[in-house]
């Protein structure tokens, strides 16, 4: 039987952002098994769930940094006796350690007729980054190209970049339009499902709602809204505005701490993580998005599928989707008063400009449609199956 081994570091990743590749694999005949930490699983997910989709789960003491060298040396020799183990022909490896230890392993088997496919969800050299981040990340990246079969790309920066490295004979470069939103999953709400949704949050109809979803990481940058709030406040222009912020993560004391030392626990809401999360987004005026940096960002297109207005950090994910002005607004991602500024011009639109701004919301992200991801990505698995197994 032909076997794949898809490794991720968290084991939430899998059923949050790729079962639809498990499908197209097991379609092409594939037993699909699965490399990550069980312990550390990031998003909320039932392990039975992947059983049912027949997914055969490993667990391997990969670590989220790095520099955990003593852990990632065990994870690395226990991706190897699986594919050794399972006759694995097939590898493709997500997330930054994964896919450090995904190619590590796909060099290690290349006897065994190995093909690696490793989709970076956002390389972390960037413009912008550190300089000696960027040179450490840069030469890791261009060195592991050499093991790598296929490098599946999700912005324009990173596509642009990776074409420059050198793989092994035959590699290709791809960009697909992230994991895919389903826009029939995704789309605006009426306003009695607003209101009726509103009233389950306890926030009123008059309440401008402002909304951020993402994990609590000093890359989300949940801070600088915070303390563009805090100046708000001061300054008294906060009028009857309430923010929430969906997720959870390391960081997530921390943020309540200061929010609580900030005065602003009658402003800020901690809605946790929640799945689904349409029933919040959909109902928020606006939505605000600080990353530092991001791939790509589909937290702001799953908002801008609902129809609702994105401020955003500006990077190279959300420069694939914003267009400012027509969809919402950009800032560099620690501009507190940029931030407050773009607030305060979607709270002072006119209705039909609102309304217009809203619609095109929608339309700016069709491009994002999974249906669009699951055509390269089954073209890209159809490409690879046919060189395994010509």
């Amino acid at each position: 039987m032909k076997k794949v081994l898809i490794i991720t570091t968290v084991s939430g990743f899998l059923y949050k952002f790729e079962m639809d590749n498990v499908k197209i694999l097991q379609d092409l005949g594939y037993e699909v098994h699965y490399a990550a930490n069980r312990y550390v699983p990031n998003y909320i997910y039932d392990e039975k769930e992947l059983v049912r989709r027949g997914v055969i789960f490993h667990h391997i003491d990969i670590a989220q940094s790095p520099f955990e060298r003593k852990m990632n040396k065990k994870a690395l020799g226990q991706i190897i006796d699986i594919i050794e183990k399972e006759d694995i022909k097939l590898i493709h490896c997500h997330t930054p350690v994964g896919g450090v230890l995904g190619r590590m392993a796909g060099k290690k088997c290349a006897a065994r007729g190995v093909k690696v496919i490793y989709t970076t969800h956002g390389f972390h050299f960037y413009k912008g980054a550190p300089g000696s981040s960027y040179m450490l990340f840069y030469m890791a990246e261009k060195y592991l190209a050499r093991s790598t079969d296929v490098i599946i790309t999700i912005n324009s920066e990173d596509y642009s970049n990776a074409r420059k490295f050198r793989m092994r004979e035959g590699g290709m470069v791809y960009k697909i339009p992230g994991v895919g939103i389903d826009l029939e999953a995704f789309k605006p709400m009426s306003d009695e499902e607003k209101r009726s949704a509103r009233q389950t949050l306890g926030i009123s109809p008059d309440t401008f709602f402002l909304l951020s979803v993402g994990e609590f990481s000093r890359n989300k940058n949940h801070i600088t809204v915070i303390k563009m709030l805090k100046k708000m406040k001061d300054e008294k222009t906060l009028g009857d505005l309430k923010y929430g912020i969906c997720g959870d993560g390391y960081y997530r004391d921390e943020l309540i701490q200061t929010v609580e030392k900030l005065g602003l626990s009658d402003v800020i809401t901690f809605f946790g993580y929640r799945t689904p999360v349409q029933p919040v987004l959909g109902c928020a005026d606006a939505f605000i998005f600080p990353s530092r940096r991001e791939g790509l960002g589909m937290a702001a297109i799953e908002a801008l599928a609902m129809g609702v207005p994105v401020i955003a950090a500006d990077n190279r994910g959300t420069r694939e989707y914003m267009i400012p002005e027509e969809n919402g607004y950009i800032c560099a991602w620690d501009d507190c008063e940029a931030y407050k500024k773009n607030l305060e011009t979607i709270r002072h639109l006119s209705p039909e400009r609102l309304r217009k701004m809203k619609e095109y919301c929608r339309s700016s992200v069709e491009q994002f449609d999974k249906k669009n991801t699951v055509l390269i990505m089954s073209g890209i698995y159809e490409r690879t199956d046919r060189q395994l197994w010509k």
